[in-house]
């Protein structure tokens, strides 16, 4: 029986409300495995958006398997959604969400544990009712209360209110986690997901006093023992940043968050020196990678979110997913007037 059940948790088949953020362009399937097996929602990255769209899929299909394979419970995956000048859906993220459907119709093992498809940056309204068939939970990931609205209206079961101070794609028009939480869940009748801020079980409490059914974490999981696909020296970026560490950079789909670095300065560099989209999304697809796979924190480009200030320890999910669960669960427990219980929605 689950600490701190919530409507997140009955939907998706889990025991804490606890979601590990898609984290690309890079590989993210050791990590997500672990904290679906600390009871949270481990999520699967896309591999990165300038990879042919065939071998893109091909990649995104091995990492689901390998993640498979290190757990026998829930996980998502996370595309991001993209699309071009005229408006069609970039070939990379329709090869992406068709990868995951086709990868979940295929196996009858893995449709037991792949449940859940994260969109987020555009939502791909023409491939919903391709996933709605595919069985597959769908959570979708907003900046405004309008999106939330919009999103529930064409059929998404979760949304994610993510804050302007998350790390990764946030949103052009700044609204904080504190302000759009309780507005996107006083607008929705869906269960809603915090992403911004995150960090411990005080911070997950508050998430559920403003009526969020969980919260979605990314940089908190990057400063942890298990997120191996990783280079360690990552980990150690996180716990050594401090307030004002963090910085916007123009991202892929919409301004993005991350630590301040050579490779940040050379890419805004670029930009005013006029270099073509083409070229901007290579450099920045490649910079983010350096910085994840080779440990290349100076001319590479780390997402991260401003509650990076506020870690100070790289943990093991195993460990950490359970306790902060069990923090939320005392922190509300003690603000529960006498002989009455706080319920999370």
């Amino acid at each position: 029986m689950s600490i701190l059940a919530t409507r997140f948790t009955e939907l998706v088949g889990i025991e804490h409300p606890i979601v590990q953020e898609g984290m690309g362009p890079f590989k993210t399937a050791k990590l997500a495995a672990a904290v679906s097996e600390a009871g949270g929602l481990g999520t699967v990255s896309m591999p990165g958006m300038t990879a042919d769209p065939a071998e893109g899929a091909r990649v995104l299909r091995d990492h689901i398997e390998e993640t498979a394979a290190l757990t026998r419970l829930p996980f998502a995956v996370n595309v991001p959604v993209g699309r071009a000048n005229g408006g069609e859906i970039l070939p990379i993220s329709e090869a992406y969400i068709r990868a995951v459907c086709d990868a979940r119709k295929a196996d009858a093992a893995l449709e037991r544990q792949l449940r859940v498809l994260t969109t987020s940056a555009g939502f791909p309204g023409e491939f919903r009712p391709l996933i709605a068939d595919s069985g597959l939970i769908h959570m979708h990931k907003v900046g405004s209360t309008r999106q939330a609205v919009k999103a529930e209206q064409l059929g998404v079961d979760v949304v994610i209110a993510s804050g302007y101070e998350m790390g990764g794609h946030t949103h052009a028009v700044p609204v904080h986690t504190f302000i759009l939480l309780p507005n996107v869940t006083e607008a929705v009748s869906v269960p809603v997901l915090l992403s911004g801020g995150a960090r411990d079980g005080r911070t997950l409490a508050a998430a559920l006093c403003l009526g969020a059914a969980g919260v979605a974490m990314g940089t908190r999981f990057i400063a942890s023992e298990d997120n191996r696909d990783w280079h360690p020296a990552t980990a150690r970026r996180i716990v050594e940043a401090a307030e004002g560490d963090d910085t916007i950079f123009p991202g892929v789909y919409s301004p993005a968050r991350g630590l301040k670095s050579a490779g940040v300065e050379r890419l805004m560099g670029m930009l005013r020196d006029g270099a073509s989209p083409e070229e901007l999304l290579a450099y920045k697809d490649a910079a983010l990678i350096r910085a994840e796979e080779d440990g290349d924190l100076e001319s590479g480009i780390l997402p991260a979110g401003q509650v990076a200030s506020g870690i100070r320890d790289i943990v093991s999910v195993a460990q950490f997913v359970p306790a902060m669960a069990a923090a939320a669960a005392a922190v509300l427990s003690r603000l529960a007037p006498a002989g009455g219980n706080i319920t999370a929605r």
